[in-house]
């Protein structure tokens, strides 16, 4: 199968384009900085930038299955950019004969007073949709990795902070997947033809809060931290707290923050484990692997 991998070098991109090479699948990469060098061998890298619609001459020529992970967060007009990216690629896909897409979106609870990444990540959806494949929705919560913004600014925290005045969305619910997991549902899902066209949330297998992610990850690096939730500090203000505790870029960092105050659960009626069902990976596990993974990523340098 000729697969597709938009967003190519990013945090999951890079690791999707490896499993599906590894699971024997055609692969095209593509991405602004897309080169033979960063990809497996057998991998055909396509440079191109879905704002300059001439780099994208034969971008999904004979592709089966594609998968938009294009999301625009250093953009201060990031929804705009979003919605013309996605409308871009959807004509391009649809003129090309893809079969199906697969989009990977996020989790934003009961769907209303949604932040500006959240409502952003529904219109893409709205216009994924109307292309003439088939689109299957993937809605994640926090994922847990090394190169994860959301799982960035919670391991910064637990570095830098013995004491942390946080805003009260540390204790919203929120169900985070560790990435091993989430590729694992992004690749099972090709050989089960019933989740075409349709919804789903991932997540791992037990709900926490953030304020729990942090103690968890904070305890994994043997800190102590205490932690003291303020009901002053509003989304907006949160975001420029965190500013001055993290190295994620304000950009991605704040439109992230807004989004926290929603319960970011999988919902039981559209949970992806009753159609890929996978051996998920507790949150433990998966914040182990993580701060492993930077480890040898640091070493390295």
């Amino acid at each position: 199968m000729r697969t597709l991998v938009v967003g190519a070098t990013g945090f999951v991109g890079s690791r999707l384009v490896r499993a599906l090479e590894e699971g024997g699948h055609d692969v095209v990469a593509f991405s602004r900085s897309a080169d033979s060098e960063s990809f497996p061998d057998g991998v055909e890298p396509f440079a191109g930038d879905l704002g300059d619609p001439e780099s994208l001459e034969g971008l999904c020529d004979g592709v089966d299955v594609a998968y938009y992970l294009i999301h625009s967060l250093t953009s201060k007009d990031f929804a705009e950019l979003d919605r013309r990216y996605a409308a871009r690629f959807r004509e391009i896909a649809s003129e090309a004969g893809v079969d199906r897409v697969v989009y990977l979106s996020g989790i934003s609870g009961d769907e209303t007073d949604l932040s500006p990444h959240l409502a952003s990540r529904r219109e893409v959806e709205t216009v994924l949709a109307e292309g003439s494949f088939d689109l299957t929705v993937l809605r994640a919560a926090v994922i847990i990795g090394p190169e994860s913004a959301s799982f960035r600014i919670v391991d910064d925290l637990t570095d830098r902070l013995p004491v942390l005045v946080v805003p009260q969305w540390v204790r919203t619910p929120c169900q985070p997947i560790g990435i091993r997991d989430a590729i694992e549902y992004l690749t099972g899902l090709l050989t089960v033809p019933e989740s075409r066209g349709e919804t789903y949330d991932i997540g791992g297998p037990s709900v926490c809060s953030y304020e729990s992610l942090l103690r968890m990850t904070a305890a994994r690096k043997r800190r102590t931290i205490r932690i003291v939730p303020v009901p002053v500090m509003t989304p907006k203000l949160s975001s420029h707290w965190l500013r001055f505790t993290t190295d994620v870029q304000y950009a991605i960092a704040r439109p992230l923050a807004e989004s926290m105050r929603h319960p970011v659960t999988v919902r039981e009626d559209h949970d992806l484990q009753d159609v890929v069902p996978i051996d998920r990976t507790p949150i433990e596990a998966a914040i182990a692997e993580s701060l492993a993974d930077s480890a040898r990523a640091d070493k390295q340098l």
